[in-house]
């Protein structure tokens, strides 16, 4: 905004995570309310308090918007979201309630779109934070407003993804939305647990970093957690206190090469 003052406006964040989690009824209050009960029960154990499932309320943000293009007619709203399914699902949920404002609503999607990173080299960004301020002067070109026909088709979409109600949906494309099982990341976690113990939070922490397609770390604790509950993964300490407070390993790992290594020794 300080580079460009056109861009000044208020920014609001739509906080749920979409791409995860049940959606049936999600707009009606049992849906909700189902929601938020969801994450309280991913939260427990967690870094964060578990009351922060219910510390927002994303419809009260909707509304707030839809008041203030009631009150001037010359006020717009800018959606602006990167190549992932975090951003798409956001805007099929917020697109899903502006019907009534078309014409209105601008959409900056950053789709297949190159950029310079710091170091002066092409890239494609899948996150907005991935882009220098200054390249945001050049997204703004981007800006477009929602087609009819977006207004047409999109909600419908979305209904089709809440009526599908997988746990994890995934971006195959443009805004294509594609659900799949809970046990979807479930690879990617085994990949960073080792024969050595190590500290839940460090395997956590080398997960998000190294996955390609991203998911929070709520989510992927609580997949951890489960697959401790099935036996794939071994565990020292108490799970229900906080995540650096307990230890992970591949179950037997150690005990395998200390067998292997007294064979060798007969």
């Amino acid at each position: 905004m300080a580079l460009d003052e056109t861009l000044a406006g208020e920014v609001i964040q739509v906080k749920d995570e979409f791409a995860v989690g049940p959606l049936a009824g999600i707009d009606t209050e049992e849906g909700w309310q189902a929601r938020v009960g969801w994450w309280r029960n991913l939260l427990q154990g967690s870094s964060y308090k578990e009351d922060l499932a219910g510390s927002f309320d994303d419809r009260k943000t909707v509304k707030e918007l839809k008041e203030k293009l009631d009150a001037d007619t010359g006020e717009q709203v800018w959606i602006w979201m990167g190549q992932n399914q975090h951003d798409v699902c956001g805007y099929y949920w917020l697109i899903s309630q502006f019907k009534g404002y078309a014409g209105r609503i601008m959409v900056l999607y950053l789709n297949n779109l190159p950029f310079i990173n710091e170091k002066g080299q092409i890239f494609y960004p899948s996150w907005l934070h991935e882009i220098q301020p200054k390249e945001f002067l050049k997204a703004k070109k981007l800006a477009r407003t929602v087609t009819s026909s977006e207004f047409e088709v999109d909600p419908d979409e979305w209904k089709r993804i809440c009526d599908e109600n997988a746990t994890i949906r995934i971006l195959e494309g443009g805004k294509k939305i594609a659900g799949r099982e809970e046990t979807f990341y479930d690879s990617e976690v085994i990949k960073n647990v080792t024969g050595d113990w190590q500290k839940a939070s460090r395997v956590l922490t080398n997960t998000l970093h190294r996955m390609k397609i991203k998911t929070g770390d709520v989510f992927i604790m609580w997949r951890m957690k489960q697959m401790i509950s099935e036996g794939k993964i071994e565990v020292m300490g108490d799970t229900n206190k906080g995540w650096k407070e307990f230890d992970v390993k591949l179950p037997g790992a150690r005990q395998e090469e200390t067998t292997e290594q007294e064979e060798a020794t007969v």
